[in-house]
């Protein structure tokens, strides 16, 4: 058995810094069909793991609150709540969904197919009871429960979590119809090998999978316009922009693994993406160690790189964004209301200055800054960066900008969605370095926007913040930003956030 690890054979410094030909991050025009095709796909799913995640804790609350309501009905709502009770059924509850979830009874596969899980469901909810009843026996505690109580619990709670789960399989079922619930799909290579694994993963009953076309370099003598049933879209450099619109959340390579060079030029050209990236090891002689693979029903994939800060993440930052923010603004807006009473005494215009950026997956956003430069004189598209003494910014705006006292209003973009509190500073979308576009300076680039964009980043707290008038310096700046992508956690987030005060002292590149 061979012991090599694969995220180590394709990690992402490794595809980064592979010298073989690619594109880069340039997309090709993709071709009237594809475009087409893109364009069904364009609205978001929900996520399998965050349906089954909200579902844990709606069983939970149903558990726990059939538990009371029989409690009341016994003892009365205005009587004296004994606390063991409440305890007990929360802690049986608890326990009922750690079963459930360890039986693989949240699985895509067992939502839908309710009928065929209700023995396993039965038993996961005796054992609870059983597993209770031989705690306070053992705690010698049994003679202080009701047993004609929990007896009826059990009934009234077992018939409430059946009939959910039946409403459940329904609803499941008629989104995965219309396609709300999905992981949508794309081949990368085409030929025999992609026909055999198409053909392997719709084998599986009741898959999330949806195969949205096929993705290949090669002409259609090597490799035919339609796969199994599904059409060659275009090529690799268009998948760029078809991944983009289409909001594809899983390329599936279907390569050899023993084709490493040219494993490694398409992803090269993919890594930019916020996707996840799976190398098909359904037809590869080599075998790795079963917990290598991860699987789509029973087909074996090499997770070569996850899509960052994805599901249950996402909502944890989304919810840290939401009341940082709110923090943020309460806190300074003193100081906004002081800047924008100075900006509106000092020179004439708006406020408020709107630039486009780049967002999350390269979406144009906007984003609001304090108006620091003269009105007649701004640069909303900041192809010329602001330097040292540059005639273009007001007195007030050479203190807010020092001060980054300009970049405030960027609270209210974090309240509502359109920039994260950490991240990647967004930059304007025809940013230049030497006439360079910064996506034709660094390679990777467009890689900084597999996740939001941020008002303050790992590159900012480490000075690299400012004019980048080198090309040194936009380099640097991205390094630090993909460090944050593949190393992001709350607790990164916290320390960044809190060192971002301190930091701002140092004003030297702030002009």
């Amino acid at each position: 058995m061979n012991e090599i690890d694969p995220a180590h054979r394709f990690s992402s410094e490794a595809v980064r810094h592979f010298d073989g030909p690619a594109d880069g991050d340039k997309p090709g025009g993709m071709n009237d069909v594809a475009r087409q095709v893109a364009s069904q796909y364009r609205r978001d799913t929900m996520s399998p793991i965050m349906v089954s995640g909200v579902l844990r804790m709606v069983e939970f609350a149903v558990l726990f609150v059939s538990g009371l309501g029989v409690y009341f009905y016994y003892v009365g709502f205005f009587n004296y709540l004994a606390w063991q009770y409440p305890l007990t059924i929360a802690a049986a509850s608890f326990l009922a969904v750690v079963l459930l979830d360890v039986t693989d009874c949240y699985q895509v596969v067992s939502l839908m197919r309710p009928l065929a899980n209700f023995g396993r469901i039965l038993l996961v909810w005796a054992g609870t009871f059983a597993l209770m009843a031989l705690t306070a026996f053992a705690m010698k505690m049994s003679q202080d429960y009701s047993r004609l109580l929990f007896g009826t619990w059990f009934v009234v709670a077992f018939i409430c979590l059946y009939g959910l789960r039946l409403v459940m399989s329904r609803l499941i079922r008629r989104w995965a119809r219309d396609g709300s619930m999905e992981r949508r799909a794309v081949i990368v290579g085409g030929g025999k090998a992609a026909e055999v694994l198409i053909r392997s993963v719709e084998k599986q009953p009741y898959n999330d999978i949806r195969i949205c076309g096929i993705f290949d370099d090669r002409n259609d003598k090597r490799s035919p316009s339609l796969v199994a049933g599904y059409p060659k879209l275009g090529t690799i450099s268009e998948l760029i922009e078809f991944a983009r619109i289409a909001r594809i959340d899983m390329l599936i390579v279907s390569l050899p693994l023993t084709a490493e060079s040219r494993v490694l030029q398409l992803l090269k050209k993919l890594w930019v993406l916020p996707v996840d990236i799976r190398l098909s090891a359904h037809s590869n002689a080599l075998q790795f160690r079963p917990r290598a693979y991860s699987y789509i029903g029973s087909v074996p994939m090499l997770d070569i790189f996850d899509k960052p800060i994805n599901d249950w993440d996402s909502v944890a930052k989304r919810a840290f964004d939401i009341i940082f923010s709110l923090i943020g603004i309460v806190v300074f807006s003193p100081v906004m209301l002081a800047a924008a009473i100075a900006i509106k005494l000092d020179s004439k215009g708006p406020v408020l200055f709107k630039q486009k950026r780049h967002g999350f997956n390269n979406e144009i956003i906007e984003v609001y800054k304090f108006r620091s430069m003269y009105t007649d004189r701004s640069d909303p598209t900041a192809k010329q960066t602001v330097t040292k003494n540059d005639p273009r910014v007001t007195r007030v705006g050479r203190f807010i900008r020092k001060t980054s006292v300009d970049e405030l209003p960027q609270f209210f973009n974090s309240l509502l969605g359109s920039l994260s509190l950490i991240g990647p500073r967004p930059h304007a979308i025809a940013a230049q370095s030497h006439n360079l576009l910064y996506n034709e300076v660094v390679d990777g680039y467009f890689a900084r926007h597999k996740v939001k964009p941020g008002v303050t980043g790992w590159a900012q707290i480490n000075g690299w913040r400012g004019e980048m008038d080198t090309n040194e310096k936009i380099r640097m700046r991205t390094e630090y930003d993909l460090y944050y992508i593949e190393n992001w956690s709350l607790l990164f987030d916290l320390r960044i956030l809190f060192l971002t005060p301190i930091r701002l002292l140092n004003t030297e590149n702030a002009y």
